[in-house]
């Protein structure tokens, strides 16, 4: 997708573990790459479970109160529910009600994968390291396709899927979609035991949840259950609004990208976030398997998401008085850092260091509030966005013409 967000706010922490040597690569270093979330009805923090290191990371704080960190990025997308039939044969599920946990672990632990990455990524004094991360997956097919989350293999060289059984492949990427924080995976494997898809849309409160995943990288399989805690929380994952489903099953950095399932062993939900502070347990999130739904065929048919909109341009989001002095600006905002030639924004006439103060009649003073505004339009659709350029407002009409990756 053309429309890219750079947070440069935000840096890569990691810790030195010299192992081994790799052509251009120097040294090696591993790191954490968990995404933060926010809470929009409240102040507490949460951390993205994603891909972790295998070595404690640096964590710092980012709004104070809101947030703690360790990197990020992500967006926003409207997922419709489909049909399941194409990720499972039929099976006749027992009732719910009659399931024992064991019974539960012993219909999806089988459908639930330890993920392992490798990200080249340049250092000082212009050194390249090798950053490893590690997540989990899901088998959707009997044929090899997984889902997981964006982050637990964004921007990897190199992706490694463990089945239950021990056995390892290396993986490769489908499709990815940051604005929903899914990815699809395939591996050249035959017969493997797919999920079965549920309906989260008849979740209810109280609800048995179990989550299967791989905690801190080294425990796959791990098994934890509860309830479900709440429906449609709103979490805001940098600058993205999403409906997650709250669980207080326990969740830790690397089941991002597991399973949630319900008492039929039914898979409802892709874990994606679990709590952080020092007072606070027992929260985790995931996001519902009717909102990835569409979001996992499209990405398996086409290598995207279709329907969704761009304009051609690469922003930057100035949220403090220290990015704004980086970049010369007189305030914070949302600037075009770059113009895509020949895009809709060049034909337009919108220009790097155009700040956008309105799109489509929506005022805009972050980038998650553009990113909303244009979710809400369609491919083909001509809106009118002002822009602030040598202190004046001009207003420009751009053809909107879909993201294609």
């Amino acid at each position: 997708m053309e429309d890219n967000f750079n947070n440069m706010d935000e840096q890569n922490f990691y810790q030195e573990s010299v192992e081994k040597r790799v052509d251009t690569v120097e040294e090696k270093k591993t790191t954490n790459s968990n995404l933060g979330y926010k809470v929009l009805s409240g102040t507490l923090a949460v951390l993205l479970v994603a891909s972790i290191g295998f070595t404690s990371g640096v964590v710092f704080e980012r709004n104070k109160d809101t947030l703690k960190t360790q990197s990020g990025g992500g967006g926003l997308s409207t997922i419709s529910s489909t049909s399941t039939a194409n990720y499972a044969s039929a099976i006749t599920m027992p009732d719910k009600s009659t399931l024992t946990i064991p019974e539960i672990v012993n219909l999806t632990t089988n459908s639930v994968v330890e993920i392992a990455t490798e990200t080249v990524v340049r250092g000082s004094f212009i050194r390249n390291y090798v950053a490893e991360g590690a997540g989990s997956g899901v088998i959707i097919s009997e044929d090899g396709y997984i889902v997981t989350n964006n982050h637990v293999i964004d921007d990897a060289n190199k992706i490694m899927v463990k089945l239950k059984n021990g056995e390892s492949y290396e993986a490769k990427l489908i499709g990815k979609d940051a604005d929903t924080d899914i990815a699809v995976l395939k591996i050249d494997a035959k017969g493997l035991k797919a999920a079965v898809l549920g309906d989260s849309d008849k979740l209810v409160v109280g609800e048995f949840a179990l989550a299967i995943g791989n905690p801190l990288g080294e425990l796959g399989g791990t098994v934890t259950d509860g309830i479900i805690s709440a429906l449609d929380r709103e979490i805001e994952l940098e600058d993205t609004v999403m409906n997650l489903l709250q669980t207080n099953a326990a969740i830790n950095p690397g089941n991002s990208g597991g399973g949630l399932f319900n008492g039929a062993g039914e898979l409802i939900g892709i874990t994606v976030a679990k709590s952080a502070g020092n007072s606070v347990e027992g929260l985790g999130f995931a996001i519902p398997i009717n909102d990835v739904k569409k979001c996992i065929d499209d990405i398996k048919t086409y290598g995207y998401v279709k329907g969704k909109v761009q304009m051609g341009v690469n922003l930057i989001d100035i949220s403090d008085v220290y990015t704004a002095m980086m970049y010369r600006v007189n305030s914070t905002g949302v600037y075009i850092q770059s113009v895509t030639d020949g895009s809709s924004a060049d034909k337009a006439g919108l220009k790097t260091g155009d700040k956008i103060v309105e799109f489509n009649g929506v005022e805009i003073d972050s980038y998650s509030k553009l990113k909303k505004a244009m979710s809400k339009c369609e491919v083909g659709q001509t809106v009118d966005i002002v822009v602030i350029r040598d202190g004046r407002e001009r207003t420009f009409k751009i053809y909107l013409t879909e993201a294609n990756g």
